[in-house]
């Protein structure tokens, strides 16, 4: 999780993947056209990337074809969300209850 979390930090990585999840397939050279950075800093962060398989890529040719994957950002998702939900399904249930309780009290006293 936390290599996923670095990987994510970085604002030119972020941006990457929101072009890469924009246009699937998307080749190395077309992706390097949207920075002010070498070749070589985009290539170093999308080695980054494909190391906590947040991008996958696959050759076409000369050429190598990017592809989002989202899993590793579902489970850190999922994670805090099932670590949380459960702790404030309970609250909610009980401010539920106690609402219902007050309403169904105050219908006889009109």
């Amino acid at each position: 999780m936390d290599a996923v979390l670095h990987a994510l930090a970085h604002a030119h990585r972020r941006r990457i993947l929101d072009l890469v999840g924009t246009e699937p397939g998307v080749t190395v050279g077309r992706l390097a056209r949207n920075f002010d950075v070498s070749r070589i800093a985009i290539m170093n962060h999308l080695t980054v990337l494909e190391r906590v398989s947040l991008v996958l890529s696959e050759r076409d040719g000369t050429a190598r074809r990017l592809y989002l994957n989202t899993v590793p950002i579902r489970m850190i998702y999922e994670r805090w969300t099932d670590a949380f939900s459960g702790h404030w399904a309970g609250h909610l249930l009980g401010i539920k209850q106690a609402a219902e309780s007050a309403g169904k009290g105050g219908k006889g006293d009109g």
